[in-house]
């Protein structure tokens, strides 16, 4: 189903994936990515799976796109975990294609060209943590719990969980993969794991907080420095630094440095004129 009202565009499902753009007055747009099947904490089966794939290769595509804001429906779970009856039919021929989809899944937000922020609100459990992980930012309401409980029902944490040590160090996820614990949102922002917590009824304006000080960086050199994180993670730090003068030379294929760095000087102009006489 399609739907348009103003300036929002929706893609809804009654379980699915929901996709809501919205214009935005610096430019381009934000997508708002909905993982929908609250009945179930929002868990991940293989066809939720392959709907969330289809959608970002879908945003991928999308010139005019600045951010994505990834979440769950409902109040009780960004996404609780991969469906737990799913894992139980598993076989070891048919566990390969089944992780294989989450980490399709994860790894499609963590390459996405453009920055994604996870707005968590109640569980982040397993696969949910890990999608949690491969975003750029994770802003949680007071009421998030986080975990990788995996071993608990006789399997080990894999794919996206290999993000946690850059996240929290290795010490912390050992704890959390060894142990199957679960631990709170404040927890989670003393150990690094998320950007912001706030009360549930101010998630949104936190998120948005966060969405607008991206929006203010130029389109191209928020893509581009997305671009050289990930690479980043990949390379020594020699070939990083390397990497780095052939993105900052391929900036200035465009005029976006030129033009934003003469916005700057001119309101830098106009501050100095406005100063009473004799101020430093």
């Amino acid at each position: 189903m399609h739907k348009e009202s103003g300036n929002l565009q929706a893609e809804k499902r009654e379980m699915g994936v929901s996709v809501v753009r919205e214009e935005r007055p610096e430019g381009g747009h934000v997508a708002r990515l909905t993982i929908d099947n609250a009945a179930k904490l929002n868990s991940l089966n293989r066809a939720l799976t392959v709907e969330i794939v289809e959608a970002v290769k879908t945003l991928e595509a999308d010139p005019g796109l600045r951010l994505v804001i990834v979440t769950g429906a409902g109040e009780r779970a960004f996404v609780g975990g991969a469906d737990i009856n799913e894992l139980a039919a598993l076989d070891a021929d048919s566990a390969r294609e089944f992780i294989t989809l989450v980490h399709r899944c994860c790894d499609g937000f963590h390459r996405l060209a453009v920055p994604v922020i996870a707005r968590i609100d109640g569980y982040a459990l397993g696969a949910g943590l890990e999608l949690a992980a491969a975003c750029d930012l994770r802003i949680a309401s007071e009421r998030a719990m986080f975990g990788m409980p995996e071993v608990r029902v006789g399997i080990p944490s894999v794919v996206e969980a290999a993000l946690l040590p850059q996240l929290i160090g290795y010490g912390r996820t050992r704890r959390l993969l060894l142990t199957g614990v679960t631990i709170d949102a404040g927890e989670a922002l003393a150990w690094g794991l998320v950007d912001a917590v706030a009360p549930p009824d101010r998630l949104d304006d936190v998120v948005e907080r966060f969405a607008a000080t991206i929006l203010a960086g130029g389109p191209q050199a928020i893509r581009l420095q997305k671009k050289l994180i990930l690479d980043w993670e990949e390379l020594p730090t020699g070939a990083a630094v390397a990497r780095g003068i052939e993105i900052f030379t391929e900036a200035y294929a465009t005029d976006e440095p030129r033009r934003m760095a003469e916005a700057q000087l001119a309101a830098m102009r106009a501050r100095r004129a406005t100063r009473p006489s004799g101020s430093r």
